[in-house]
C-alpha cells in the first residue's frame, strides 16, 4: 500500500529571514507547526522574539535572531551562532528583501538602486552561500528562496527590484546545480500580489488594483498563509526530488 509523503519537519532546524511579519511570519509558523525549530530572524530582535514567543506559546519550537542580510557580517554571525546553538542547519527560507524605490525605472537614484541589489541579490547569495556549506557538513538540506513573478514579468514601476528578483531565480538554479551533489535542494518561490505591508503601495492602492486584478484570473489579492503551504512542500521529504524549481502561488497571474 501506498503511504502519503511527509511533510514532518521534526528535529530539523530552520532559518527564515524576514520573519517578523507577512509571509516570513506565515513560513515561520507553518514550519513550527510541522515540527522544526524555527529561527526567526530579521533586523530587529525585538519583533522577531515576539513572533518567536508566540510560536512557543502554541506549543512549537522557536527562537528569536537578528540579522541585516545586507551586512555581509551580519550574516556570518548569524550562521556561527545558528551552528553553535544547534550544531546544524537544515532549512533557510531566504525571504527578506527591500524595494526602497516604487517609480519609474529611469528616476531610481544611485544609494535605492544599491540597497535593492545588496539586500534581494548579494544578501540571497551569501545567506545561501552559508547556509550550503553549513547543510553539506550536515548530510544535506535544503533552501527556499523568496523570488516574486516580477522576476519573470516585470512589476509596474518596480524596475529594479524587478531585475533583482530575476537575478533570484537564476541564482536558485546555479545554486541547485552545484549543491545537488552535497544533498543540498535550491529552489524558488514566486509569490503573486500579496496583501502584506511590505506589498501596501499596490494592495492598498485602489487605482493600481483595478489594473493589476484583471491579470489575476482568481482575481483576488493573495493573503500571506496562502505562501506557506508551497514552502513546507519544498524544504520537506514530499519535495526529496524537486531541485531548481521556480513554484508560481500567483493565482494564475503567470498563464494569464
Amino acid at each position: 500500500m501506498n503511504t502519503l509523503p511527509s511533510f514532518d519537519l521534526t528535529g530539523r532546524v530552520a532559518l527564515v529571514t524576514g520573519a517578523s511579519r507577512g509571509i516570513g511570519e506565515s513560513i515561520a509558523r507553518a514550519l513550527a507547526a510541522a515540527g522544526a525549530h524555527v529561527v526567526v530572524s530579521s533586523r530587529k530582535l525585538e519583533a522577531c522574539e515576539a513572533v518567536a514567543a508566540s510560536i512557543r506559546a502554541s506549543g512549537g519550537k522557536a527562537s528569536a535572531l537578528a540579522c541585516h542580510i545586507g551586512e555581509l557580517p551580519e550574516i556570518d554571525a548569524a550562521f556561527a551562532a545558528i551552528e553553535a546553538a544547534h550544531g546544524r542547519l537544515d532549512i533557510l527560507v531566504n525571504n527578506a528583501a527591500t524595494n526602497p524605490h516604487f517609480g519609474p525605472i529611469t528616476s531610481i537614484d544611485a544609494g535605492a538602486f544599491q540597497k535593492t541589489v545588496d539586500v534581494n541579490i548579494r544578501g540571497y547569495f551569501f545567506m545561501s552561500q552559508g547556509a550550503a556549506k553549513l547543510m553539506a557538513r550536515g548530510g544535506g538540506g535544503s533552501i527556499v528562496n523568496v523570488a516574486s513573478v516580477n522576476g519573470v514579468i516585470p512589476g509596474p514601476l518596480q524596475g529594479v527590484y524587478s531585475i533583482t528578483k530575476a537575478a533570484v531565480i537564476s541564482m536558485t538554479r546555479a545554486f541547485a546545480r552545484e549543491c545537488a551533489p552535497q544533498g543540498v535542494r535550491v529552489n524558488a518561490l514566486l509569490p503573486g500580489i500579496t496583501d502584506t505591508k511590505f506589498a501596501s503601495a499596490l494592495t492598498r492602492n485602489p487605482v493600481v488594483l483595478e489594473k493589476l486584478l484583471p491579470h489575476v484570473p482568481m482575481n483576488r489579492v493573495a493573503q500571506p498563509d496562502e505562501m506557506a503551504g508551497a514552502v513546507l512542500y519544498l524544504v520537506s521529504p514530499a519535495a526529496s526530488y524537486t531541485t531548481g524549481v521556480a513554484l508560481n502561488v500567483d493565482g494564475g497571474y503567470l498563464i494569464s
